[in-house]
């Protein structure tokens, strides 16, 4: 049966949380406009009798099969498999252990979830975590100068989730929001050791962004009509005066109006690992 070229199955197949192939394969699947893909997700998949259920599953709902599998006796039996059912299965992270394999002279350990094992990075993941939830949206100022990072801007330009996500790369983040007249002591934006990151958006999409929650709230929008949360004027003004703030302090400006969360973390992780370079003269990995 000729499959649909539109909407289709594929199969995630991980002998861990599948995180990382989830990540790949969205990655992956973006570059393919008016598809819609049904993710099937077989994680934690580590015995022969797992993978003998999940070809059933396969065969049930076909598609591609994408895997992230170390162990090489049951990459060949899911292999085997999808050949007999004329699917393509992809081992995605071959190429790089290939790659690493060659440059380094040496084999991988062939062990699932090494990089969720419960070791130092580990720790310092949750600990961000918690720092970020204790530190969201301006609830506890004190603490600030054991931040990595500091995001400011004003409401609704994505401060929360990208310190989310940047908490869980290890990078302990507050983050603080300027709300029209509400004073924030200057002395909270001059610690030296947090890197400062000043957050901005367009006005017509701040304001869009805004309603939109509103609505998601179940507020009755005309209710806000007058309230300059709503207004892009006063919008205009809250986003000048925020520049001016910036500005002031020489703080790196980050505008998020065409930028996923991941994009404008991964900017801000730039930006922070070339201020520490600066600072200490090493590069970390991160």
């Amino acid at each position: 049966m000729k499959p649909n070229k539109n909407s289709f199955y594929i199969h995630l197949v991980s002998d861990s949380t599948g995180s990382t192939l989830q990540g790949l394969a969205r990655a992956c699947l973006a570059q393919f406009e008016g598809v819609e893909p049904k993710e099937k997700f077989w994680n934690l998949i580590r015995t022969s009798e797992q993978i003998e259920m999940v070809l059933d599953g396969i065969a049930d709902e076909p598609g591609p099969v994408l895997m992230t599998l170390v162990d090489p006796n049951l990459r060949s039996q899911i292999r085997e498999g999808c050949r007999k059912m004329k699917l393509p299965c992809v081992p995605v992270l071959d190429p790089v252990l290939s790659g690493l394999s060659s440059y380094l002279g040496m084999e991988g350990l062939n062990m699932p979830g090494l990089q969720h094992k419960m070791d130092d990075a580990y720790f310092e993941r949750i600990d961000a975590l918690d720092f970020a939830l204790q530190h969201d949206d301006g609830q506890a100022l004190d603490g600030l100068d054991n931040a990595d990072i500091v995001l400011v801007g004003v409401s609704r330009t994505s401060k929360t989730p990208t310190s989310i996500y940047l908490a869980n790369r290890g990078f302990k983040t507050a983050n603080i929001p300027l709300v029209p007249n509400v004073n924030i002591d200057d002395s909270y934006f001059s610690y030296t050791k947090p890197l400062y990151i000043g957050l901005t958006e367009s006005p017509k999409r701040l304001l869009e962004t805004r309603r939109n929650r509103l609505l998601e709230e179940g507020q009755d929008e005309s209710a806000y009509r007058d309230n300059l949360y709503l207004d892009e004027d006063a919008i205009s003004d809250e986003i000048k005066d925020a520049r001016k703030l910036f500005s002031s302090h020489g703080w790196p400006v980050i505008d998020v109006t065409k930028r996923s969360i991941e994009e404008t973390a991964s900017e801000i992780i730039t930006i922070y690992q070339r201020n520490r370079h600066k600072r200490t003269g090493v590069l970390p990995l991160s």
